[in-house]
């Protein structure tokens, strides 16, 4: 139940964006015969970094293939040159995106990567060298990306419809299924934020 002036709806974003249209600092790349993954142009930036630092020999002595995901997986990660994480699908029932392995090997596998360069982070975080500790924090924030990712994948994406003194007001496109965490609550007034934190709100599937 909600105040008798207070009215809240928390609302599926069935229309939400992709994350993976934003300006994300990983690049993400995905092959699967059934689903569009990850970056739309992920593979060929992907590709294009790979080209920039292996010669056409070294390319041939490694049997690279531009239109492989798997091979140009390993060709990034055998470079030493950029901070990478893999990717796993589960599908069963809907899909859902994380970069460790699911339990359950026979509805799920690898299918693809997420990658930054050296050269992308000094120029967006000026690292002249790349220690243990920032290759760990950036590794934090691809799974992040991923993360964010997933919640769109599975649904978990959500909008606002409130009435309140009998004004109306709504947003969508938060990430995250709790009001309180996923940025919501900055558009409340406190008296909605109240009723949120009391758990007096509709939730709308």
């Amino acid at each position: 139940m909600t105040s008798s002036n207070i009215e809240v709806k928390i609302v599926a974003d069935h229309d939400a964006e992709s994350p993976r249209t934003w300006d994300n600092l990983g690049v993400m790349v995905c092959a699967h015969r059934r689903y569009d993954l990850g970056d739309k142009s992920g593979l060929q930036q992907a590709v294009d970094f790979v080209e920039s630092i292996y010669s056409e020999r070294e390319l041939e002595r490694m049997g690279f293939d531009r239109s492989h995901v798997p091979s140009v997986h390993a060709a990034i990660e055998s470079c030493g040159k950029a901070v990478l994480l893999p990717l796993f699908l589960y599908d069963h029932s809907g899909i859902t995106m994380k970069t460790t392995p699911f339990s359950c090997r026979w509805d799920s596998g690898l299918v693809g990567f997420i990658f930054v360069s050296y050269e992308t982070l000094r120029s967006e975080y000026g690292y002249a060298r790349m220690t243990s500790k920032r290759v760990q924090k950036v590794k934090e924030h691809l799974r992040g990306e991923v993360e964010t990712y997933d919640q769109f994948l599975t649904g978990d994406v959500w909008g606002f419809e409130v009435v309140e003194d009998g004004s109306e007001d709504s947003c969508w496109g938060f990430f995250g299924g709790n009001p309180l965490t996923n940025g919501m609550s900055s558009h409340f007034t406190p008296a909605v934020q109240a009723e949120v934190a009391a758990g007096n709100f509709q939730r709308i599937y």
